[in-house]
């Protein structure tokens, strides 16, 4: 029986099912093509999990040697898995125990984020997870792997996942919406976002604030206004094509390390400067500055540009620090 936080291949939703939210797609086209993670916050129903739903679908086929280490982490947690090569894709709902997130038990076994392994983990209402099970996933987000200690032995299982979490702005889901009002108090709606760690936050690449779409505004055949996701993959696809050239192996601009991202593709002295001025000015931390240029190295990679252009440098800014 498959397990109930996996979605199967024929469930995947295509970005041409999705009207509206262009400027979200892209974003989404970004993460894909450099591995970048991804936090989505908006009030119920503007499309969060839709979004996340068909991001598997502008994701390039596994190679044969990753499809062999998802099976075979499969097969440890004795799930089933699709005989494709499409990256997995699991959801597990925040009611999840951490050690069925995390991995674990009695006799170890992979958890969900082992099984997202060289895909997609989807956390809707992320807040609602428990805070020890989110702070328990900066270790494989650093380094794509999870460590489980037992009295006599570790056991280290694979844990290279791409990270899409969505939440609503406040307990009632209405901050900032021009349709319903909110009735959380300032207070309230503190708590309920610190309910993300300061240091689980900062691992996210990308974050979108998202607001309803008005289907009303449309005029017929909504769909084929849209960009199907055959096309974006297709643009995914080179855009990885470039980073596993420069960096001699199957590694994003999102996990490469940084001292070689910027040996490949330095920042000219101008493009230093105005980064540094901008990060006094703001108080960005280090690791904001390198998510900044790992995001415009992405972006440049996307428009087939060599060099990081200052362009997608500034697209990277408000990517990050929306």
């Amino acid at each position: 029986m498959e397990n109930e936080g996996a979605i199967s291949e024929n469930r995947y939703l295509d970005f041409q099912q999705i009207f509206g939210h262009g400027d979200a797609k892209h974003a989404l086209e970004i993460a894909a093509a450099g591995e970048h993670h991804v936090l989505m916050t908006g009030p119920p129903g503007c499309g969060k999990s839709l979004l996340a739903e068909s991001f598997p679908s502008i994701l390039p086929s596994l190679s044969k040697e990753a499809w062999l280490e998802v099976l075979s982490l499969y097969q440890l947690s004795r799930s089933t898995y699709s005989q494709s090569h499409l990256p997995p894709y699991r959801s597990p709902h925040h009611s999840a125990s951490g050690v069925a997130i995390i991995g674990g038990g009695q006799y170890p076994k992979p958890g969900e984020i082992s099984l997202a392994h060289r895909g997609v983990l989807f956390l809707d209402e992320i807040g609602e997870f428990p805070r020890k099970t989110l702070d328990m996933l900066r270790q494989p987000l650093e380094n794509g792997l999870i460590t489980i200690s037992r009295t006599h032995a570790s056991i280290s299982y694979p844990a290279s996942f791409l990270l899409i979490a969505a939440m609503n702005p406040c307990p009632c889901g209405y901050s900032g919406s021009n349709a319903h009002y909110c009735t959380c108090s300032t207070k309230q709606i503190l708590t309920y976002q610190n309910r993300l760690s300061g240091p689980l936050r900062d691992r996210f690449d990308i974050n979108l604030t998202l607001r309803p779409v008005n289907l009303n505004a449309a005029k017929g055949g909504i769909h084929e206004q849209e960009e199907p996701s055959k096309i974006v993959q297709e643009r995914v696809g080179l855009a990885r094509e470039r980073q596993y050239d420069r960096y001699g192996g199957e590694i994003c601009n999102g996990r490469v390390p940084y001292d070689i991202l910027l040996r490949a593709s330095p920042l000219t002295v101008t493009q230093q400067s105005n980064l540094q001025k901008q990060a006094i000015k703001k108080n960005w931390s280090n690791r904001t500055q390198i998510k900044i240029i790992r995001l415009a190295r992405t972006i440049s990679d996307l428009q087939g540009t060599p060099a990081i252009t200052d362009r997608s440098i500034n697209e990277a800014i408000k990517l990050n620090t929306v």
